[in-house]
C-alpha cells in the first residue's frame, strides 16, 4: 500500500510534519497488537501487519531521505542495477575532484576540496529544493517531467556521497 494514501495525505516531498505524526499516533494506537489480544489468531496477524506498515511508513515518509527515494520508487524511476546517465559536466567535475583527492599531500588541500564538494552539494540542494517544493501542486504530467528533474538530482547526490566518503577516509588519515 502506498504510504501518502494509508496516511490520507497527498504525495509531497515536503509533507504537513504534524499531519503525519498526528496520523502515525492516531494509527499507533488504533493498530497496536495489545488491544487485539483476544482476537482470532487472523485477525492479530492483520493487526500486526497493519501496524508494521504504520511504522514502516512513518519512518519513510519522516525522513527526507527515504522520502525521496520512496517517491522515485513509487513511480518506478529507480530500479535495481540501473545505471544512471549523469550530465557530462557533472561527471567530469567529479572526475577532477577524484584525482585531487588521490594527489592530496596536506590538510590545506584536503580542506580546499572539502570546501568545493560542500558547495556542489549546497547547490545541488537548493536544485532539489526548487524542483520539490512547488510538486504537490503540479498537473501529472507536470508531475511526471519533475520527476526525471529530481531522479537527476537524486543520482548526483549518491556520487557525491561517495566523494564525501572519500573525503572522509582522507581526512581520517591526518
Amino acid at each position: 500500500m502506498n504510504y501518502f494514501n494509508f496516511y490520507n495525505i497527498p504525495e509531497s516531498f515536503h509533507p504537513d510534519e504534524a499531519a503525519l505524526k498526528k496520523q502515525f499516533y492516531a494509527l499507533s494506537k488504533q493498530y497496536h497488537p495489545d488491544f487485539y489480544a483476544t482476537e482470532s489468531d487472523e485477525k492479530q496477524q492483520e493487526i500486526l501487519e497493519l501496524s508494521t506498515l504504520n511504522n514502516k511508513a512513518y519512518q519513510t515518509l519522516s525522513d527526507p531521505n527515504k522520502r525521496l527515494e520512496y517517491i522515485l520508487r513509487e513511480h518506478e524511476l529507480l530500479q535495481e542495477g540501473a545505471k544512471p546517465q549523469l550530465p557530462a559536466d557533472f561527471l567530469m567535475e567529479m572526475m577532477d575532484i577524484n584525482e585531487r583527492l588521490m594527489e592530496i599531500e596536506n590538510t590545506d588541500q584536503l580542506a580546499d576540496i572539502t570546501a568545493e564538494t560542500l558547495a556542489i552539494e549546497g547547490d545541488i540542494n537548493e536544485e532539489l529544493s526548487r524542483l520539490t517544493t512547488d510538486y504537490a501542486d503540479l498537473d501529472d504530467m507536470a508531475k511526471e517531467s519533475r520527476l526525471n528533474e529530481i531522479l537527476d538530482i537524486y543520482y548526483r547526490q549518491k556520487y557525491l556521497l561517495r566523494i564525501k566518503e572519500s573525503l572522509n577516509t582522507f581526512a581520517a588519515r591526518f
